[in-house]
């Protein structure tokens, strides 16, 4: 074989490699890392066995979804919000539908605002099971508001619980992560932690400063290769965190359903997160496009990005003041893939 040839050869190889790489990107609902992990790495149901894990917010959403998953692996569960009733509602769903008995799940009332029972809380957990393994700060909400027209105690509600409950309640866990020399850390982000969009200021504000905590933290910890800090990103998912989302006042919330059928399925979000965690992975992006596409244009291209969400944003904030859910526009050609 001549090398000509072998260039030649080569250079198909590569070009057949990148037009691989394009079609899976288009039928994505993840970053190409996560998706690669979920093709080939290691399986939830081999890693996360035998796991204490505490999710916080998991009344509903993502955090009820992940733990009624979680309960079909055979973890010990530990499940913190405000509201006791929706907790009781989904320890009977896990135990209904999953394979944990009656003593493998703790119900534990929290309110990440009230930082000073953070510390009570997690001696409850260790003394319940001995451990944690995996601590899921879940908890948190969003906002739908002009920024001009948002009282600063709006601002200050979401980085009390969406950062600094999080924060709090990580520095309490940690020390014992620290004496184990092993654990998992995972903050439910979001890609608004990553990029920015109009009607969500002080949103992405709390969720770009998790961000940027929890990157230092992993750096200050790598003393600790055991313990893994993971940064899930999701985009637009079906759950209520739109409903509960603040309005202009910090008595407000929106308060209404807004359409859910053009957003990411909750069961394939936790699915990809369970595949994170099982496989160590630093930063996930979950989402359909175009949100998907969008986070890679902040990531490696900025100024487009910055021209593009423009564009966009003033569609968003006419849906919103048309009563629409904000980014219903977007996925007009771009269909959930996955159930």
């Amino acid at each position: 074989m001549s090398w000509e040839l072998l260039l030649w050869l080569l250079v198909l190889c590569v070009l057949l490699a990148l037009v691989v790489q394009l079609l899976r990107f288009l039928r994505a609902d993840g970053d190409l890392t996560l998706l690669w992990a979920e093709w080939q790495g290691r399986r939830p149901e081999w890693e996360l066995t035998d796991m204490v894990v505490w999710v916080t917010g998991a009344s509903s959403g993502i955090g009820e979804e992940l733990a009624c998953q979680l309960s079909k692996l055979g973890v010990s569960l530990v499940l913190s919000a405000r509201r006791v009733q929706e907790l009781e509602r989904v320890k009977t769903r896990c135990l209904e539908n999953g394979n944990l008995k009656e003593k493998d799940i703790l119900v534990l009332p929290l309110d990440l605002t009230d930082r000073s029972s953070h510390e009570a809380a997690t001696k409850v957990v260790l003394q319940e099971f001995g451990k944690i393994d995996i601590l899921v700060n879940n908890a948190g909400r969003s906002q739908r508001s002009l920024c001009m027209d948002t009282s600063l105690d709006v601002f200050k509600e979401l980085i009390e619980l969406n950062y600094l409950g999080t924060v709090s309640l990580t520095m309490c866990v940690l020390p014992h992560m620290i004496e184990r020399k092993q654990g998992k850390i995972v903050i439910v982000n979001s890609l608004l932690g990553i990029l920015s969009a109009p009607l969500s200021s002080g949103y992405c504000a709390s969720k770009h400063a998790l961000r940027g905590f929890f990157n230092c933290l992993r750096a200050e910890l790598a003393t600790y290769p055991g313990i893994v800090i993971s940064n899930i990103c999701p985009g637009p998912v079906q759950s209520n965190i739109v409903k509960n989302s603040l309005f202009e006042d910090v008595q407000k919330t929106i308060g209404v359903d807004t359409a859910q059928s053009h957003k990411m399925a909750t069961s394939r979000c936790v699915r990809l997160m369970l595949i994170s965690m099982a496989n160590d992975l630093k930063e996930v992006w979950i989402s359909d496009h175009p949100f998907l596409l969008i986070t890679y244009f902040w990531q490696y291209m900025p100024t487009w990005a910055l021209w593009l969400t423009n564009k966009l944003g003033k569609r968003r904030i006419e849906n919103f003041k048309n009563g629409l859910d904000a980014d219903i526009s977007y996925f007009k050609t771009w269909k959930t893939k996955h159930d």
